[in-house]
């Protein structure tokens, strides 16, 4: 039970009588209440009566002046004073109010609604004459808020060392969580309640390239459940950030309650600002059914519309790569046996090749010409470019040029040579973590992706972040990914980025920034595993700020195949790994296993063919986080309709009700399901592909075998 102490109890006593500012959702079933405390600014959130959030503080700490000491975020007594979090006192109010219908340029649905009731209350600090503004946002899915700062005589620069907004909920709750980290989100989610965190933390990460953990924190999207006969689903997250660090949740289990601490630099500052500007809105989506949270698009809603004037570069694209041969070790990125090479000195040409060089004229032609036969856009190839010999952990700043490539990698004709068979070659911009160096390299390189006909770029931030004491969360680094976009439109190039930081929605503001990693994808299946239930807590996660090139579609999922005693394996069915392109938003769509087991299962194969990369609409069936997701989406400018379920490593029954049809159509459904014997483990590629005619009125029952799933296409019958 959460601790109240009697001084406490005092407290809240003698301010219950304080005047509060309301304000209530679209719908009246949200109530956020504002007030100040002794001149501390706190809110809290009701839904249906009910407290959601209790009195939370409001504020941000800020260093002296602009005086950091180097690496130190030790706070003295008499530097409170410098801090917006207290002495405050309201000198002004605004309302307003929006109900707009938006379209985005990809997305899981063609029309976002963004309807909101807004309260901007002005704060004025005496002591110190300095006045903020604290702005708030209530939907009909959630409150969403944040810190504006206007230019004036006695508030032009400063440095947060930290912002100390809290969520205090009044429960201990399920949690779904990863630990905190300045560098890297791709670890295992853990499922326990809030009070277990810090119990389970320590053994909750692994090893990764770059890593700079934060001591009982978590990282957002945070995913919550209240159970019980009223269960309530909770998302803590935050949307557009922008020119500021990205954050993560400092943990008090013992309250209930959760802190924002943002990502430092080497310093130990958290942001440098200059009025006027605004803060990253801090979001909690709230809902009685978890489908409704996978369902929200207030994240995206958060974000400011595009300023671009041309988006009809940016389209959805279904790829191939020369990628996954090299992730399990059957071929390598670097083309020689040399291990420390210079750029614009060491003459490749003379190197001693290795002879497992993936992005050979050879190979990549082969790859060319099965895209091509089987519908796709695009051919994604790694390791085309010189300095991959010594690319990582050196703290190499001129680690690549992005425009030589190896010498068995003829860029001219390839091109050609996918032109000619109506492929695009994607390009590939690993950093090795070297930022500076790629803004240096940035324009020619895409010249280069201009002149021989590349419209999307997969980039990578594998490493430690240079300029050096930066981190891929801080606020340099997150500005740096967004020059790169606003670069990249400059020459009608889209941007998939690895190893960066997570979508917070702005793809509505930056639409050529189509998808990120940003999380463990499927190449961690190769490294050290993912659990079953990875791919049914993601949708609650990390999705819920954008899409994520998760990079599925593996159907030899048993490396003892490559590697006779290898004992790695993918935790999946064949068949769920083609749910996931229904259950996973991905415009920009991978099929990443290799031509040789696709030609193994062409019937199965047809699915990835079939299945659409961009929607008109999307409905979430059933979902519960970490248990099972079922989603069906309406393909983008078709009557076509897919369908995906999946599960974790327990079996589970779904009845599909396709109710979501037009009435009084009928349709060809095209199902594929696990088969009676499948396993992951023993008989994963253990599969049953039959066609039935359907209805809105149709019913179809579903068995999922453990870490299986099941895919459906459906076109109407002419």
């Amino acid at each position: 039970m959460k601790k109240i102490t009697v001084g406490a109890l005092l407290l809240s006593m003698m301010f219950t009588g304080v005047k509060a500012q309301s304000l209530k959702s679209p719908d009246g079933k949200f109530e956020m209440n504002f007030q100040l405390k002794e001149g501390v600014p706190y809110y809290n959130l009701k839904y249906n009566g009910a407290v959601v959030v209790e009195d939370s503080k409001l504020g941000l700490r800020l260093f002296k002046d602009t005086a950091i000491k180097f690496a130190s975020e030790i706070a003295k007594p008499e530097d409170a004073k410098y801090d917006l979090n207290n002495g405050f006192a309201k000198t002004d109010e605004k309302r307003d109010s929006k109900n707009e219908t938006w379209q985005p340029v990809l997305g899981e649905k063609k029309n976002y609604i963004n309807h909101y009731n807004e309260l901007a209350v002005t704060l004025n600090q005496a002591s110190t004459d300095r006045s903020i503004v604290v702005k708030f946002r209530l939907f009909n899915d959630g409150l969403g808020f944040r810190y504006e700062f206007p230019q004036q005589k006695n508030l032009n620069y400063f440095v947060i060392r930290e912002e100390d907004s809290e969520i205090d909920f009044p429960t201990d709750m399920k949690a779904w969580w990863m630990v905190a980290d300045y560098d890297s989100q791709e670890y295992q989610y853990q499922e326990t309640k809030v009070s277990e965190i810090p119990a389970k933390w320590d053994k909750a990460f692994d090893a990764n390239a770059s890593q700079s953990l934060v001591k009982n924190a978590v990282q957002s999207p945070l995913m919550l459940k209240k159970e019980g006969k009223e269960p309530l689903y909770i998302n803590v997250a935050e949307a557009a950030v922008l020119d500021y660090p990205a954050s993560h949740l400092e943990v008090d289990a013992q309250n209930f309650k959760f802190k924002t601490h943002l990502t430092a630099d080497r310093q130990g500052a958290k942001g440098y600002i200059q009025t006027p500007s605004v803060t990253p809105w801090r979001t909690i989506i709230v809902a009685p059914k978890a489908e409704q949270v996978m369902d929200s698009k207030m994240i995206f809603n958060l974000n400011e519309p595009t300023k671009y004037t041309d988006t009809s570069y940016i389209h959805p694209t279904k790829y191939m790569g020369v990628w996954w041969e090299m992730i399990i070790g059957k071929s390598q990125w670097a083309y020689s046996t040399a291990e420390n090479v210079h750029l614009g000195k060491t003459d490749f040409a003379k190197l001693t090749p290795n002879g497992k060089h993936a992005a050979n004229n050879t190979k990549v032609k082969e790859y060319i010409d099965f895209a091509a036969e089987n519908g796709f856009q695009g051919l994604l190839i790694e390791g085309w470019n010189v300095g991959w010999e010594d690319w990582f952990g050196h703290s190499k700043e001129f680690v690549f040029d992005f425009i030589t490539p190896y010498p068995d990698f003829d860029i001219k004709m390839l091109n050609e040579y996918a032109h000619s068979k109506g492929i695009k070659l994607i390009m590939h911009h690993e950093t090795s973590g070297s930022a500076t160096n790629y803004e240096r390299w940035a324009d020619k390189a895409f010249q280069t992706m201009n002149k021989y006909g590349y419209d999307a770029v997969k980039t990578g931030y594998v490493g430690d972040i240079i300029p050096r004491g930066e981190h891929h969360y801080s606020q340099w680094t997150i500005n740096h990914y967004y020059r790169i976009a606003e670069k990249a439109n400059d020459y009608k190039i889209m941007v998939n980025s690895h190893e960066s930081v997570r979508p917070t929605g702005e793809s509505r503001t930056y639409p050529n920034y189509i998808s990120a990693e940003a999380a463990r994808g499927t190449e961690y299946e190769a490294f050290g595993g993912n659990k079953p239930d990875h791919q049914t807590v993601l949708p609650f996660t990390r999705w819920m700020g954008g899409s994520m090139d998760y990079t599925p579609g593996i159907f030899q999922t048993k490396l003892d195949y490559y590697f006779p005693g290898d004992n790695r394996f993918v935790k999946t069915t064949l068949v769920k790994q083609l749910a996931l392109y229904v259950t996973m938003y991905m415009p920009l769509q991978m099929a990443a296993d290799l031509p040789e087991n696709y030609k193994k299962h062409m019937d199965a194969f047809q699915f990835i063919k079939d299945v659409a990369a961009d929607w008109d609409d999307t409905k979430i069936l059933s979902a519960e986080p970490g248990d099972y997701v079922v989603t069906a989406r309406k393909a983008k400018g078709t009557e076509n309709w897919f369908v995906g379920g999946i599960t974790d490593e327990n079996k589970r029954e779904y009845t599909v009700d396709f109710s979501f049809l037009d009435k009084g159509k009928k349709y060809e459904a095209t199902i594929y399901e696990d088969g009676k014997d499948a396993d992951y483990i023993d008989n994963p590629q253990s599969y049953n592909i039959y066609k039935k005619e359907i209805t809105s009125k149709s019913k179809i029952n579903f068995k999922m075998v453990r870490s299986g799933g099941f895919a459906v296409s459906i076109k109407p019958v002419k």
